[in-house]
């Protein structure tokens, strides 16, 4: 064994192990390769980050009236951190909270917060003029007046929209007013891409040297190596091997043929999504969780005249007046979220560890569509119900057709409110292993900075190195090799073997050259203008 230091002060033996690929995996990957740490990400999919749905940022927590300001806060800070991670996975457009006619609550009520907000997004701005990715603080949040609405709605639709006004102009002519409250709250909550966010992290880890991404791969088993007390709770574990086969999608026969390999790791992530509990099995970790099925529905609608915003009307979630979500893609695709128990929500969706096992068992159904795809009249009869939800409140939303496609998957909460929407990671120093615990994808960078921090508590990297203060500054070096396009090539890839529209994989609006041209004059910096052209939209 060798002990010479290597790139950036980081032993050349130690490499860390993560099982699953998705948004958090493939983040940490992203944060340790940078590094210099042999990476190894073990992802059951034929790609990376293909789980559950997502629509947008959630830049500070609009959508759930429930949670308290400060998780709002701490989701604004981390979206945009995230964002910069990511550029070209937005698709920049703001958002449309309406509270119905039917809903005990006020638009009033939600003000306060937006203030918290608006003041924290200002002093993001203060600390870094780069965090000004979501426009000036003075326009996070609009409102608009029933007369407002009407005098728009006399107007004549923009295509391509450039202001708030005319953003809202479809909004004005499409919702039904009669059936909500005023004023309309407009806040800038960006849209945010899957099939561009796989294509990002897909890229940015080809770029590393250090990086080793198993796609199609299923990890049969993972043990500890190096133990001292196994028989004692306070064990500890300095490595751990990974038992893996590839193939993951042969069928049984092939599979039987295929070899399993294994590898040994000096640190274990889990980062397995809703399965993330199978692994605790296996290292033997006592923890309480739950798991929820959860789907969205692709719609397809060509009476929009131009592009719109995505449109949010409160309800209480699990009842027959759930939350509805129109959520808009170019091509006149729409993604809708209905949260209630016969659109995106089921009644036996939601499901708790037990006792005997830290993995949550869902109905042995929903593990088929996640596996296999969804039943063709399952789909069908939910995404007809979705459309004729939204066009409750959007009636010309009725010709809106079904195009036999969903983004679904299990979602991990830790613990037992299922309320909870900020969580990041789990660490168990004594043994080198941590969990990933991310309700919402955009924690995921700060999950992987403490398993960073965690790994330099344990004498596995040093932290103070050039490389490090790079991911503070967002210096991604992948950003420096691919553009807009070269994103988008690889979306659309991803997309058709999806079997989703290619449309999907683009954005209406992209962080445009002007929004970093402007964040470069702010700043002032010479090396931080450099690294704004790197992520200039082309």
């Amino acid at each position: 064994m060798t002990h010479s230091l290597m790139n950036n002060q980081v032993l050349a033996t130690q490499r860390v192990g993560i099982l699953g690929g998705g948004t958090a995996g493939a983040t940490i990957a992203i944060r340790l390769a940078a590094l210099g740490l042999e990476t190894y990400v073990f992802e059951k999919n034929k790609s990376l980050i293909d789980g559950p749905p997502m629509c947008h940022l959630h830049a500070g927590g609009n959508l759930y009236r429930e949670i308290p300001d400060e998780d709002c806060v701490a989701l604004l800070k981390q979206c945009i951190d995230i964002l910069r991670l990511y550029p070209y996975t937005i698709d920049v457009r703001p958002t449309v909270f309406a509270v119905p006619t039917r809903d005990e609550g006020l638009p009033e009520d939600l003000l306060p917060r937006l203030e918290i907000l608006t003041d924290a997004y200002r002093e993001l701005i203060a600390q870094d003029a780069n965090n000004k990715v979501l426009g000036e603080p003075e326009e996070y949040y609009q409102l608009y007046s029933h007369d407002q609405l009407i005098a728009l709605s006399e107007r004549e639709q923009v295509t391509v929209p450039t202001t708030v006004d005319e953003w809202i102009i479809p909004v004005a002519k499409y919702l039904d007013l009669n059936k909500v409250k005023f004023p309309l709250i407009v806040v800038q909550e960006y849209g945010w891409n899957i099939f561009r966010l796989a294509a990002s992290a897909q890229l940015a880890l080809d770029g590393y040297e250090h990086a080793h991404v198993f796609t199609d791969t299923e990890v049969k088993q993972v043990m500890p190596v190096d133990c001292e007390n196994c028989s004692n709770a306070d064990h500890h574990v300095t490595k751990w091997r990974i038992d893996y086969q590839q193939g993951a999608g042969l069928d049984p026969k092939a599979q039987s043929h295929s070899k399993t390999e294994s590898i040994e790791v000096d640190y274990l992530v889990n980062a397995c999504g809703f399965r993330t509990g199978v692994i605790d099995d296996m290292v033997g970790v006592k923890v309480t969780r739950m798991v929820e099925f959860k789907s969205s529905y692709i719609t397809h609608w060509e009476d929009t005249g131009g592009q719109i915003p995505e449109i949010i009307v409160y309800g209480n979630r699990g009842t027959p007046e759930g939350m509805a979500q129109l959520t808009p893609y170019p091509g006149g695709y729409f993604q809708i979220h209905g949260m209630s128990n016969f659109i995106t929500l089921f009644n036996d969706g939601l499901v708790a560890s037990s006792k005997d096992s830290a993995q949550p068992k869902l109905p042995p159904q929903y593990v088929h569509y996640i596996e296999d795809g969804w039943d063709k009249a399952p789909l069908q009869a939910r995404s007809q119900q979705a459309i004729d939800y939204v066009a409750e409140f959007v009636p010309t939303f009725h010709s809106a057709r079904t195009v036999g496609n969903a983004l679904y998957g299990g979602q991990q909460i830790p613990g037992e409110d299922d309320t909870l929407r900020v969580a990041d990671v789990s660490l168990y120093s004594n043994i080198r292993y941590a969990r990933a615990e991310n309700v919402k994808a955009s924690s995921t960078l700060i999950a992987a900075d403490q398993i960073v921090d965690e790994l330099s508590e344990l004498g596995l990297i040093e932290l103070d190195t050039p490389v490090n203060r790079n991911r503070y500054a967002h210096e991604w070096a992948y950003l420096a090799h691919n553009d807009s396009l070269a994103i988008e090539a690889v979306a659309r890839d991803l997309a058709k073997e999806r079997g989703f529209p290619l449309a999907m994989a683009g954005v209406n609006r992209g962080i445009r050259e002007k929004t970093l041209e402007d964040l470069s004059t702010n700043n002032g910096s010479s090396n931080d203008s450099d690294n704004t052209s790197i992520v200039r939209e082309k």
